[in-house]
């Protein structure tokens, strides 16, 4: 196994590069930050539309939350990548079908982190703000959502940890991420696939721990403010808006 890994430490970092495209770990990483960034924005906005009090919202976003919830994600990188063309006429690369997929699919989990802690912050912090004058999106934006976002951040770094290991899915489709790399190292050598496929996991691991950790360092810190009370408060918040409208 150690063999394996040096000898291909390399291809499983890099792939191809710079003799041809990107691959390995670098492009599994490059997929988690892509598909993280656009799926944050989306699973808040699918957040608030969980919330809201109008059914226009509420409704068409948890069934779009549930559904993409309760398919597995091949079956969604699939459709991705047979129907979509079919639809728009166009041919579209694996790359970015697994990278639209990953976005739906993980804004969907980042939906439900966020809704949870909107539903987790007290409702005298939205009354206060509403009986201050501040509208339902205000309230919202300035007040209930800061706090949310802060106190689901473990919650929220922890998925970045299920990206990493969603992106293996895009082998099938022969996005030449670690698994895919791993898949031709085990094609080349025939003869040893529990040892590649070990190497993979010992990969996959060392990466996940990492950012396990960080997570683990980022717990304690967030818990110590809120002893302390120093974290930000309604009233701060409610005070700045105001002023800000002002």
């Amino acid at each position: 196994m150690l063999d394996i890994l040096i000898h291909n430490a390399h291809f499983l970092l890099l792939g191809q590069y710079p003799d041809g495209p990107i691959g390995g770990l670098a492009l599994t990483l490059a997929l988690s930050v892509i598909a993280l960034a656009c799926a944050f924005p989306l699973g808040v906005l699918l957040a608030l539309c969980r919330v809201s009090p109008y059914r226009a919202f509420s409704v068409p976003s948890a069934v779009l939350v549930y559904f993409v919830r309760g398919v597995p994600l091949v079956m969604l990188v699939f459709w991705s990548y047979f129907l979509v063309p079919g639809l728009i006429g166009h041919v579209v690369g694996a790359f970015t079908t697994l990278v639209v997929t990953l976005v739906i699919y993980q804004a969907a989990y980042l939906c439900e982190i966020v809704r949870a802690g909107i539903e987790s912050t007290p409702k005298g912090q939205t009354e206060s703000a509403r009986s201050l004058g501040l509208s339902y999106f205000s309230t919202m934006r300035h007040v209930i959502l800061p706090q949310a976002l802060y106190n689901m951040l473990p919650s929220i770094l922890s998925q970045c940890v299920s990206t990493v290991k969603d992106t293996s899915i895009g082998y099938v489709i022969s996005v030449q991420e670690l698994t895919f790399s791993a898949q031709q190292i085990n094609a080349s050598l025939l003869t040893q696939p529990f040892q590649v496929f070990f190497v993979l996991a010992l990969v996959y691991f060392v990466v996940c721990c990492a950012l396990t950790r960080c997570v683990q360092l980022v717990e304690p810190r967030i818990t110590r403010r809120r002893a302390s009370g120093t974290m930000p408060n309604v009233r701060s918040l409610i005070d700045d808006t105001v002023l800000q409208g002002q």
